[in-house]
């Protein structure tokens, strides 16, 4: 085998094989690293640049060396909060400051708006709200949502940017809330303002709809009467946990390179529906009870109920009870 078609051939078949035992629960991906470790592409690089036309055995052995380690931190190194390896002052790029004038917010035309380069953000609640909808866009993010609130909907950020958006839609059974991380022209390498600490109000029936591409979401919904939940990223990380279900709770989970855990509750009816390509599932408690499809036992008597579909490519799915 040549040297030039060595590494990236070593680098296929490593990654290939750690998203494999990543699907099967043997190892444990820290997906958002590949947002803060990225320059590791650019050591690699450097170092088979360095060494191009160095045909010994050394050299070679090098490369890889440097490769496996690089790889290895990407997916595998734990360092907590400490995911900004750039000088601890704040570095930012925007080509048009954002350019308000051209973001596609026409779905807020005529209801509230809000902008905040505070990051504090609170939509009010009212005694006549019974159903609400919360949706989430936006990728590049850290959501979690686990506390109640006397408003409606509250969420907190460390953005001083205006790069987060609050809007509502007033119709004659449901409240939508929108939050949204606006698309911003530039790079920004402060981890600290790519996170959202959210809270809704434990009164209304929710319905909650997630739209990502590369996110992180931990989401404790153990206090609310949940409805409906879509959760839709690609190379993200999904945590959530569930309470007691209404007559149907219904959870819709699509995803392409993630790893997603769902918990519900010990004695809940839950039935799960799996379209899931390559990927690893991990169903402890589920009675399979045909192709694709599993329960909890006696599902089909209970009056309260979970149902769970799952559709992705290369993730890793896990179905646990509490």
């Amino acid at each position: 085998m040549k040297n030039d078609k060595l590494i990236p051939g070593v680098i296929l078949v490593l990654i290939g094989a750690a998203i494999l035992l990543g699907n099967f629960g043997l190892l444990h991906f820290r997906w958002y690293n590949i947002f803060h470790l990225w320059p590791i592409f650019l050591v690699i690089a450097g170092v088979n640049l360095v060494f191009a036309h160095n045909k010994t055995i050394w050299a070679t052995i090098i490369k890889i060396s440097v490769m496996v380690i690089g790889v290895g931190l990407l997916f595998f190194g734990d360092f907590g909060d400490r995911y900004n390896f750039w000088p601890r002052h704040n570095f930012s790029y925007h080509s048009d400051d954002f350019d308000d004038n051209n973001d596609d917010d026409s779905d807020s035309s005529g209801s509230d708006f809000k902008m905040s380069g505070s990051g504090a953000f609170n939509e009010p609640y009212n005694v006549n709200i019974k159903l609400a909808r919360l949706n989430i866009t936006g990728g590049g993010t850290a959501y979690n949502l686990s506390d109640t609130t006397n408003q409606l909907f509250s969420a907190s950020t460390m953005d001083n940017d205006s790069r987060y958006l609050l809007t509502n839609t007033k119709t004659d059974s449901v409240y939508v809330v929108n939050f949204k991380m606006k698309d911003h022209k530039g790079i920004n390498f402060d981890s600290d303002k790519n996170k959202a600490e959210m809270r809704l109000n434990s009164n209304p029936i929710w319905d909650i709809s997630v739209e990502t591409g590369a996110a992180s979401l931990d989401f404790d919904l153990s206090k609310f009467k949940i409805r409906d939940l879509k959760l839709h990223g690609g190379a993200a990380s999904f945590n959530v946990k569930l309470g007691a279900p209404l007559a149907l709770t219904n959870v819709d989970v699509s995803t392409g390179v993630s790893n997603v855990e769902i918990s519900i509750p010990e004695n809940a009816a839950c039935s799960i529906e799996t379209d899931s390509g390559l990927s690893g599932n991990d169903f402890e408690g589920f009675n399979k009870t045909r192709d694709n499809n599993y329960e909890t036992p006696g599902f089909a008597s209970a009056k309260n109920k979970i149902h769970i579909h799952i559709s992705g490519g290369l993730s890793g799915f896990a179905v646990n009870r509490y």
